[in-house]
């Protein structure tokens, strides 16, 4: 079992964990900051069994059916997994508004603060191995995980806040503000993940630190005339390069194609963590404005 798929495991069974515990104490206690947490950690437990079978899908080798592998069903996965918290979000900014209305007066508040607490810790330390997990194999579900983790250690802090203040001055109001706060930031931080997994759907060029290092690798090697026709995309944990090189024409097929691997070899040094796929077309003279023209 790969790194990616353990991570989503752990994940997915820590979210089961915090779901079990903040729903049977926010339904009894009748506090929305809480429930809005559980109702999160509902969300964050199926979409982490959901990017568990993204990622196995992905890791797919290429085949006659898909030539280029099936990395985009990761940033499939990110737009889904955005467009869940927003609509729990919304869900959530109307408990809070419906209790502001109606005041419910909040129960058991001090094991409410308990099991708050241990929630807290247990996400900080799912954050902190995701994030490990993240750098080490450079995939977008993984990062998308821990970022969508890194919230709930914020909306943690935030219930935390609200009980503590709801138990000094017996204010309702305050839980109500603050399962709001927590709604409208669940919201935010969701546009972030719908946002890059829409842009990988499209082949959104990679990063242009990148591509100017890929530039000048070959503006500085030797034999190389000119290029054109420089591309690059995204889709999982591979990144894709194409271009055109331009040698000269009395140059043998041999040295263009030594050429061509030292520039390959070169490109992968960038990102070594990246699972890179360059596609390199030798010309013998430039054609780019020839192309254009037709």
């Amino acid at each position: 079992m790969t790194l990616q798929k353990k991570a989503t495991l752990v994940s997915s069974s820590v979210a089961a964990l915090l779901t079990l515990i903040k729903l049977i104490i926010g339904i009894a206690s009748g506090s929305v900051a809480v429930l809005a947490s559980a109702v999160d950690s509902v969300l964050d437990m199926f979409v982490s069994i959901f990017n568990y079978f993204a990622i196995s899908n992905a890791e797919k080798p290429a085949d006659k059916t898909f030539n280029y592998g099936r990395g985009k069903i990761e940033a499939l996965a990110s737009v889904i997994e955005g467009t869940i918290i927003t609509l729990s979000g919304i869900f959530l900014l109307y408990q809070a508004i419906k209790k502001a209305y109606t005041n419910e007066v909040s129960q058991y508040l001090n094991i409410s603060l308990t099991v708050m607490i241990i929630s807290l810790i247990i996400t900080i330390s799912l954050v902190l191995y995701l994030n490990f997990v993240a750098k080490k194999t450079n995939n977008m579900v993984i990062k998308a995980d821990a970022l969508h983790y890194k919230t709930d250690v914020y909306t943690n802090v935030a219930v935390l806040v609200s009980l503590v203040l709801v138990n000094l001055t017996g204010y309702e109001i305050v839980d109500a503000i603050v399962g709001g706060c927590i709604a409208l930031f669940i919201i935010y931080s969701a546009f972030e993940l719908i946002k890059d997994g829409v842009l990988i759907l499209l082949d959104r060029a990679v990063d242009d630190e990148i591509v100017k290092g890929i530039e000048n690798i070959i503006r500085t090697t030797q034999k190389v005339n000119t290029y054109h026709l420089l591309k690059t995309r995204e889709a999982g944990s591979q990144t894709f390069v194409e271009v055109h090189l331009v040698f000269d024409c009395l140059i043998t097929l041999m040295d263009a194609h030594r050429t061509s691997d030292k520039i390959e070899e070169q490109i992968k040094k960038l990102d070594e963590k990246r699972d890179w796929v360059i596609n390199i077309h030798m010309d013998p003279y430039d054609d780019s404005q020839v192309n254009k023209e037709k």
